[in-house]
């Protein structure tokens, strides 16, 4: 795949799988517009040898604006967005009677509203040159539930809808849209609930790991962001031009289930 003269815009991707796809998408030559927090800087030193053109902007999620100003950022810089990955998220556990209410409400801006702004305004563009990949990174949660998780479990079932309707949108067009629905994945925000579990129980890391992972994952293995990457390049390829509307599971059989 050859993605040399595209421009791929992906959110919360200054680490874990955000910053997987990204350097995924980097190494076939797209130029990159990351978004997100923490040191951007040393982000972006880590696509030095990729010979593409790396922009950070650090756009909040949950604000409408700020979303506007970044496409318009890359519209500047780039010319427009020709990929577009929407995989901020964040996470709170409680059961609904406890959930704080600021909490929801950053849940579903971040994890799903966002998406339907940065898709709202990278569209048109895509439709007039009549290609482009719309990449909503879900989950398993968004396939089926847990317990003490409804505002995250809402918001990836509602990104899976509005995949579903994008890509009814533009089944006529060269713009796909798909959702990848990623189980656990081995992120540095994992292996510190892996690390706490297994202080907590005083266990070792390696029995935490497979611990969580037998709760839900039955192939007994993580996923990478670089799994995921290549995932989100095939479905940049050719060779998906008529995959529309996937809710693809990477999973190791969670929801299989």
């Amino acid at each position: 795949m050859n993605l040399k003269g595209k421009t791929a815009l992906v959110t919360g991707s200054t680490s874990g799988i955000g910053l997987g796809i990204a350097l995924s998408l980097a190494r076939q030559g797209a130029n990159l517009v990351l978004n997100g927090f923490g040191d951007h800087a040393a982000v972006v030193a880590q696509f030095a040898t990729f010979g593409v053109s790396v922009e950070h902007h650090g756009a909040d999620m949950r604000e409408p604006g700020e979303i506007e100003a970044m496409m318009s950022f890359a519209n500047t810089r780039f010319s427009g967005v020709d990929v577009l990955v929407n995989n901020a998220g964040i996470q709170h556990v409680a059961n609904v009677e406890a959930f704080p209410i600021e909490r929801w409400d950053a849940i579903i801006a971040i994890n799903l509203s966002s998406a339907f702004h940065t898709s709202r305004l990278a569209l048109p563009r895509m439709k007039a040159h009549n290609w482009g990949r719309i990449i909503n990174i879900a989950s398993s949660h968004g396939l089926v539930a847990s317990a003490g998780k409804s505002a995250y479990v809402a918001a990836k079932h509602g990104i899976v809808g509005l995949t579903k309707a994008l890509a009814l949108e533009t089944a006529t067009t060269g713009v796909t849209v798909n959702a990848i629905c990623p189980g656990w994945v081995l992120t540095p925000l994992v292996q510190q609930q892996i690390d706490a579990r297994a202080m907590t129980e005083r266990i070792s890391v390696e029995q935490a790991s497979r611990e969580l992972l037998a709760e839900k994952q039955p192939s007994l293995q993580f996923t990478t962001p670089q799994q995921l990457g290549e995932l989100a390049v095939f479905l940049c390829s050719p060779a998906a031009d008529n995959v529309r509307g996937a809710a693809w599971a990477v999973d190791g059989g969670w929801t299989a289930q």
